[in-house]
């Protein structure tokens, strides 16, 4: 008799980076059974860039003590025409990798191609077709959810699908 083994469970915590609104959400299971724990979108006030990135960085370290992570997924980074923005989101990303550092917890990145794959099957996807798929992908609590919140489930997602690196 043979016997089908299944896919290790891992729980991540994943993250749209920004500097004005964070993506924050934690999945769970395995890629053929995601399931999500909690998400949101984190907002810092708006002020100086230090108290800003705090608060990011507060934001993460709260829910890796609050949910245990096996990793933090995250979606790399891509240049955009807005130099400022661009420069923001980069320092938001700093903030998050010191946080999962802090607690020495892998780094799963995903690029938009892979979400894009992960979620809807196709890279060439855009953000409303992935919108689309998420829920028939895991059931989500009715909500409204902003973008970054949505493409947040959708780096989980992928994280699960593709992985922890092999060390």
């Amino acid at each position: 008799m043979r016997v089908a083994m299944r896919a290790p469970t891992m729980r991540i915590l994943a993250i749209d980076p920004g500097y004005d609104r964070l993506g924050i959400a934690v999945i769970e299971g395995d890629p053929s059974r995601p399931t999500l724990l909690m998400s949101d979108c984190v907002q810092p006030e708006k002020g100086a860039r230090e108290v800003r990135l705090a608060h990011v960085s507060r934001a993460v370290t709260g829910a890796i003590a609050t949910y245990t992570p096996d990793a933090v997924a995250l979606e790399t980074l891509f240049f955009s025409i807005n130099k400022k923005t661009a420069i923001g989101v980069a320092e938001a990303r700093g903030a998050i990798l010191a946080a999962a550092g802090l607690a020495s917890l892998p780094i799963i990145e995903c690029s938009p191609q892979q979400i894009k794959l992960a979620v809807t099957g196709h890279g060439g996807s855009d953000k409303a077709a992935i919108a689309l798929m998420i829920p028939r992908l895991l059931p989500l609590p009715p909500k409204k959810r902003l973008d970054d919140e949505l493409d947040a489930i959708a780096v989980g997602i992928t994280a699960l699908a593709f992985g922890l690196p092999a060390h």
